[in-house]
């Protein structure tokens, strides 16, 4: 069993780093327990274990909040990825992704919860309109900002070789799918390939923070 947790925060001063910590600490603590409990499913979580968690990393980052005048307002994204055997239970709330990257190509499992987002699947506008969109950092949805939230839920079946991606919109505005495809280099080292990543992104002069998770699937083994 392998756990991916990438969360990005907003907020004044420091806020944004409180509400993306207390997420991942709450969202992961909350599902392994649920997971390792006697009837806690283990080799299959169910949809309930997974929503629990993401509701319980909300509630902690608006408890904070509100107990916090200096953190009042502040929330977090969240793309979180379980892998167990071959299946991978993908939940996302914000503008942070996930993909799936095979020898075919990189495909994005995620829908981002953000204004250019919805504009993107109506029809409105281009994808290379929303790569330059003036109004591309408004999200319509966050952990924190709200009592209650929804997120998106994915179950992806993993083949041998395939690598799971993971990361914020500092990544994703910088590099294109297909530059992330090619700088991941799927028959290389997996984390060679995250580095060179962050690295080809921060050597751009990237505006927001870039995070990013790689996770790996070979002969049946998760790394």
């Amino acid at each position: 069993m392998s756990l991916g947790v990438v969360c990005d925060g907003m907020g004044g001063a420091n806020a944004g780093e409180v509400a993306s910590q207390l997420a991942i600490d709450s969202f992961a603590q909350t599902l392994l327990q649920a997971l390792s409990a006697p009837a806690g499913g283990g080799e299959c979580p169910s949809e309930e274990q997974l929503r629990y968690a993401l509701e319980r990393a909300n509630q902690v980052v608006y408890c904070y909040g509100w107990e916090h005048p200096e953190c009042r307002g502040m929330g977090t994204t969240l793309v979180a990825a379980l892998v167990l055997g071959s299946s991978a239970y993908i939940l996302n709330v914000g503008d942070s992704r996930a993909y799936a990257l095979r020898d075919c190509g990189i495909r994005q499992i995620t829908q981002d919860h953000s204004l250019v987002g919805e504009l993107l699947r109506a029809g409105r506008i281009t994808p290379e309109q929303a790569r330059n969109h003036p109004r591309k950092n408004i999200i319509t949805r966050a952990l924190g900002t709200e009592r209650q939230v929804t997120g998106d839920l994915f179950i992806h079946q993993l083949q041998s070789g395939e690598r799971l991606l993971l990361c914020s919109d500092g990544l994703t505005n910088e590099l294109t799918d297909g530059e992330i495809f090619e700088l991941v280099q799927l028959d290389g080292p997996v984390e060679e390939g995250c580095q060179r990543l962050l690295h080809t992104a921060l050597v751009r002069g990237a505006h927001d923070n870039v995070t990013a998770v790689l996770m790996d699937l070979r002969d049946g083994v998760e790394r």
